[in-house]
């Protein structure tokens, strides 16, 4: 491991000013994707910035009846939160689909939503990559893709997002707020990610220098009856090869609202908005739910090893919409 200094920030300008003096250097959270990225090779920062200190680690409610999520607040506390529970169930149980009890007591929000692919050419500094090294290839177009996307990829990158949690915050608009030092800023969820295009390195629309300070969700009524399903290849903690987060309103047998993301099948966390436009309004069945996944994934371009996503994506829409319906008959 590169040496590197340590510095410990005491308020948030005082953390964007260390940064901004040295482009090489990174924001430590939790610290658990940062220090293995460091361990493999792949970062290779001069200077450490803890921001754990920062007063940035509360949930509170906002004026307009959502909820402010403090960028230090760990994995754990956001997922054992009543609120959250009560709230945005899906949420809840996106968090505690990921990882390790203990990793959930390390890791942030704000690194969540940064943390990067774990594509195995990424991780392999031996190996071409051009989130890496733009330019140098994207050898698991040709490689091992079995885990890999099947939405909105390109010949440059097939990797996919790994958070769990980003892709509840993707399914109810969550907002992202930052600091720079030129004030502060925010962007949607939806366009915090960016397409793969030709430049699979750039994966955030963050400005440079900027720190996450927070995320706030909307209101959202329907968000109360929602959920979140996450397939993985074995029980014990792992990432996704598919997942979403769902919610459903249903009056009189008839859709009134829905939300809908799906998770390991792109570079970003998916919002399916052509299956919410399919859904509301529509009949509350198995038929509507298929014809949903159908809309959605008609957009999708999968690789030799990764066709299954289609079919997995697909059954689960069915099957989890299935359950919320039941769930608000009850």
């Amino acid at each position: 491991m590169r040496e590197f200094d340590y510095r410990r920030a005491s308020d948030v300008a005082g953390a964007v000013a260390l940064l901004g003096a040295d482009p090489d250097t990174r924001f430590l959270g939790g610290g658990t994707n940062l220090v293995d990225l460091m361990k493999a090779g792949v970062e290779r920062p001069a200077r450490l910035v803890d921001i754990r200190e920062l007063p940035l680690d509360r949930i509170e409610p906002t004026p307009e009846g959502g909820l402010r999520i403090g960028a230090t607040v760990t994995n754990g506390d956001l997922a054992a939160h009543p609120e959250v529970r009560r709230r945005y169930p899906a949420l809840a149980q996106a968090v505690l689909a990921g990882a390790s009890g203990q990793l959930r007591n390390m890791a942030t929000v704000g690194g969540n939503l940064l943390q990067r692919t774990r594509c195995g050419y990424f991780t392999d500094v031996t190996k071409p990559c051009n989130k890496r090294v733009p330019g140098s290839g994207c050898p698991a177009v040709e490689g091992e893709h079995r885990n890999h996307a099947i939405l909105g990829a390109s010949e440059n990158c097939v990797a996919v997002h790994p958070s769990d949690m980003a892709v509840a915050l993707a399914a109810f608009d969550a907002v992202v707020h930052f600091e720079t030092a030129d004030g502060p800023g925010e962007a949607p969820l939806a366009d915090f990610y960016l397409s793969v295009g030709d430049t699979p390195h750039r994966e955030t629309a963050l400005p440079p220098g900027a720190l996450i300070t927070g995320v706030v969700l909307p209101p959202v009524p329907v968000a109360v009856n929602s959920r979140y399903r996450k397939v993985r290849e074995r029980a014990s903690y792992a990432f996704a090869i598919g997942s979403l987060a769902a919610a459903l309103d249903v009056r009189d047998g008839v859709v009134r609202d829905a939300r809908l993301a799906f998770g390991a099948v792109a570079s970003r966390p998916w919002r399916a908005l052509a299956a919410e436009r399919v859904l509301i309004g529509a009949p509350a069945d198995a038929g509507s739910y298929a014809a949903a996944a159908d809309a959605e994934l008609a957009a999708a371009r999968p690789l030799p090893q990764n066709g299954y996503k289609v079919t997995l994506m697909r059954n689960l829409v069915v099957a989890e919409f299935t359950r919320l319906a039941e769930e608000a008959a009850r």
